[in-house]
This record gives C-alpha cells, sequence and structure tokens, in this order.
C-alpha cells in the first residue's frame, strides 16, 4: 500500500510538472510576466541557500568562526570570476573541507 502510495504521488508530481513544460508552447505569455519569471529559479535558489549559510542554533552567524558561509563566500567568489559550475563546486567544497580542519 505504502509503495503504491510513493509511485501515485510520484506520478502526479511529474504530470503537474510536465503540463507546465509541455502548455509553455501553447501558453502566451505578457513580456511582464516573461520578464519577472526569470527571476524565479534564483530566487528559489537564494531561500534554500540563504538560511545554511547564515543560521546556526537558530540565529545569524555572521562571525568568522561560520566556516559555511566563509566557504559560501569563497565559492560565490569562484563563480563570478570563473562563470564556471564545476569549478565553482569543487572549489567551495574544498574550501569548506578545508576551513571544517582549521576552524573546528
Amino acid at each position: 500500500m505504502i509503495l503504491f502510495a510513493i509511485i501515485l504521488i510520484g506520478l502526479i508530481t511529474f504530470g503537474y510538472r510536465l503540463s507546465f513544460i509541455m502548455l509553455m508552447d501553447k501558453l502566451h505569455v505578457s513580456p511582464f510576466w516573461a520578464r519577472a519569471l526569470r527571476f524565479v529559479p534564483i530566487a528559489a535558489l537564494t531561500a534554500i541557500i540563504t538560511p545554511e549559510l547564515l543560521v546556526r542554533d537558530q540565529a545569524l552567524d555572521f562571525s568568522l568562526g561560520n566556516v559555511r558561509l566563509l566557504a559560501g563566500v569563497i565559492a560565490t567568489f569562484v563563480a563570478w570570476r570563473t562563470r564556471n559550475l564545476t569549478a565553482t563546486l569543487v572549489i567551495g567544497m574544498a574550501a569548506f573541507w578545508l576551513l571544517m580542519l582549521i576552524l573546528k
């Protein structure tokens, strides 16, 4: 029964998302909304990443002891300078691990 529920929910989710992809060619979106929708992915990513970088023990942590924030700043700099996703991930994770060894 649980497996059936999982498969059913997965199919519903897949269908729901696929419907937007299939309908985008047939749906006319005004230029205003098209410009606004361009910012949705970055807004969603920011909403996911920011709490991970800034919140420690239910409080904002802007200290130099916040390893995640420091690694995030390094990764952001690499992304800005290189525009390379692989370099950003590799250098960001390496910075995180190195800072964990040094500061923790």
